[in-house]
């Protein structure tokens, strides 16, 4: 973790989020307790931040200072609302073309979707706030860069963000081995949005059960599953070749 993208201590970081920092994530030492540690949970759920329980051995590694069972990483990027996302893309008069990950984990994977992301004109990129990797030194080196082109939104529930792009015609497909259909007989010419699954349980179940597609990709060899990057890669790169 990179020193000047970090906070540690409970009250350095309370204050850092009350002051409206972009806070990506907080390690919290799993054992810890006190009324100050109380008031930063607080404060952290008050405000849909991002964080996790890690042994104190962890936070140890992260920061040699007296971190007090808390050290935070600051976001190197700003995050853009979902609203004024879709409503500046659809205004653009382009055909829209969005990527949301459903608690991708991966700050390596994320990097990597990013800079294929970029480099297949995706209009923007939306993550849950809560249980999603986090944009940190390994996203934008993995990333080339590509973290700083390509906006990137934040959201409360996948869910409510699949809602209200259906509300916008965009239409959602998501990438599933749960179904039957290719994705190369899903018509991805149209205002869509893409939506790829974390790297161990795919995309949640209550997700699919309200997107307007699901896609699979063919497999021929004996493992059942690709890297979430490469299959998101081929997804994207499907959506490029029918508007070609």
């Amino acid at each position: 973790m990179e020193k000047e993208n970090q906070i540690f201590g409970i009250r350095a970081i309370i204050e850092a989020i009350s002051a409206g920092k972009e806070i990506d994530k907080v390690f919290i030492q799993s054992d810890a307790q006190g009324e100050l540690m109380q008031e930063l949970m607080k404060t952290m759920k008050k405000n849909s931040i991002n964080f996790s329980y890690v042994p104190v051995e962890k936070l140890n590694r992260l920061t040699p200072n007296n971190h007090q069972g808390a050290v935070a990483t600051i976001a190197p990027i700003s995050f853009i609302k979902l609203e004024t996302l879709v409503d500046s893309v659809v205004e653009s008069g382009k055909m829209p073309l969005f990527l949301i990950l459903d608690q991708l984990s991966d700050a390596r994977n994320f990097g990597a979707i990013i800079r294929t992301a970029e480099c297949t004109g995706v209009d923007g990129i939306i993550v849950q706030k809560t249980g999603s990797a986090p944009v940190n030194g390994d996203t934008v080196k993995t990333s080339a860069g590509a973290v700083f082109n390509v906006p990137i939104c934040k959201v409360d529930h996948i869910k409510d963000a699949i809602f209200y792009l259906q509300g916008s015609g965009i239409k959602t497909v998501a990438a599933t081995e749960k179904t039957e259909d290719s994705i190369y007989n899903i018509s991805l010419n149209e205002p869509v949005a893409i939506i790829m699954g974390s790297e161990d349980r795919g995309i949640n179940p209550s997700v699919l059960k309200i997107v307007d597609a699901k896609g699979k990709l063919p497999m021929f060899g004996t493992i059942g599953s690709l890297n979430v990057s490469v299959a998101c890669g081929a997804f994207l790169y499907e959506t490029v070749r029918q508007r070609s």
